[in-house]
């Protein structure tokens, strides 16, 4: 599968985006699938994922409540909607699939960063304060 991310920008504390990632490629419906950021510096983290149904959403501690993950399976489809964002958010947002990850919680473990096999290319957010 390919994956295309977009919905970046300049936004300032408080502020919103909408993220958006096209997948291409093989059935859609087979790959758990969710959004990674790294800031610079940084190691590259989760932040978010769904099922493969989209009925089931995990969310990092610095997410929850604040972002949203979805997916539209019918146009290959995953979004991830920021609310209330801030200047620790600023960061290379990322969308990945796999179709051998289980669970939408189960992207959120360490490791599984590791075994991954779908990358976007990333799209760049910036929160100033």
């Amino acid at each position: 599968v390919q994956l295309q991310a977009s919905g970046g920008g300049l936004v300032q504390a408080g502020g919103s985006l909408r993220l958006s990632c096209a997948a291409s490629g093989r059935a859609f419906n087979i790959y758990v699938m969710a959004w990674f950021r790294q800031a610079p510096g940084k190691e590259r983290e989760y932040v978010a994922a769904v099922s493969r149904t989209g009925d089931s959403t995990y969310y990092a501690d610095s997410a929850k409540g604040r972002f949203t993950i979805s997916r539209d399976n019918a146009k290959n489809m995953v979004w991830l909607q920021m609310n209330n964002l801030k200047p620790e958010d600023t960061a290379v947002y990322f969308c990945t699939a796999d179709a051998k990850i289980h669970s939408a919680q189960e992207m959120g473990i360490p490791s599984v960063i590791k075994l991954l096999d779908y990358w976007g290319q990333g799209t760049l957010v910036t929160v100033s304060s």
